[in-house]
């Protein structure tokens, strides 16, 4: 089964291919024959100790030796990543960076300047630019790229109490979110009389496990937890029967959104849908 970070990773891939080729569409009838391109990045957030991306997407391009992709970061001297003449160049690479980082070199025809960067870490948050030059121009977007730690929560029984209680238990997240506990049954329920919520700090002493318990719960009741900071927000969900256990687990970044870049003729609306993430 996959992982929470390959599901995530995959599914922005297949957003950015898709919107690279609307946005050749875009041009086709906007811009054609002047000397700039256009570029889009969208805002993201990368989960700590797994790897990242920095989505960009532009106009495709066949000439593969006509493109160049370089990343940058506001506040860093040298680049975060360059790619030109179809391959790497990082000799002007920040040593922050050094090993860290690759580009889709098999997706770049198709318009896809996207950064992969190599285990996350809290220092990589910040504004990056996506700069693209090709045969048909050259275009700029700027991204905010926030770091923290996320995770989906499991909810079971809890046997160890004396009561009938709900264990929602979540191994990583940074900041330090809410834990808040609902029913559809009754949505205006403040369960926090009924629930206690407890933080431990992992051993790399910056994410935290989260721990919440609801006591005195009522048999086929539908009862959700959700755990939520400034960068996501996930929701495991659990309801006992007499017969079985039913259990649905989502997850959500927050604040996705995209920023293009244009000439200064030509002004496109732009905005991506958040991504969600539904599992079973």
């Amino acid at each position: 089964m996959a992982s929470l970070g390959q599901i995530i990773f995959w599914s922005m891939i297949g957003s950015i291919i898709i919107s690279a080729g609307a946005i050749a569409l875009i041009i086709g009838f906007g811009i054609s024959g002047t000397h700039s391109i256009a570029v889009t990045a969208f805002t993201s957030a990368g989960n700590i100790g797994e790897d990242g991306i920095l989505s960009c997407a532009f106009e495709p391009d066949i000439r593969l030796s006509d493109i160049v992709i370089r990343w940058l970061k506001e506040g860093v001297m040298g680049l975060v990543h360059e790619f030109k003449d179809g391959k790497d160049d990082l000799a002007e690479q920040n040593e922050v960076f050094r090993g860290r980082t690759a580009v889709f070199a098999d997706q770049v025809r198709v318009g896809n300047a996207s950064l992969r960067l190599k285990n996350v870490q809290l220092t990589d948050a910040g504004t990056y630019t996506c700069y693209v030059i090709t045969s048909k121009g050259k275009g700029n977007a700027n991204l905010e790229y926030k770091t923290g730690a996320f995770s989906i929560p499991e909810v079971n029984v809890d046997y160890n109490t004396s009561s009938e209680s709900f264990r929602c238990e979540a191994p990583r997240w940074f900041p330090q979110p809410t834990v808040v506990w609902t029913s559809p049954v009754d949505p205006r329920t403040n369960f926090s009389g009924v629930s206690n919520t407890s933080f431990e700090l992992n051993s790399e002493n910056v994410t935290m496990k989260v721990v919440s318990v609801l006591y005195n719960v009522t048999i086929n009741n539908t009862y959700s937890c959700m755990i939520e900071n400034s960068i996501a927000k996930a929701t495991g969900d659990i309801k006992v029967t007499d017969s079985e256990i039913k259990r649905r687990s989502h997850l959500e970044l927050l604040d996705s959104k995209a920023s293009l870049g244009v000439s200064p003729s030509f002004a496109v609306s732009w905005a991506l849908l958040s991504l969600s993430l539904s599992l079973k």
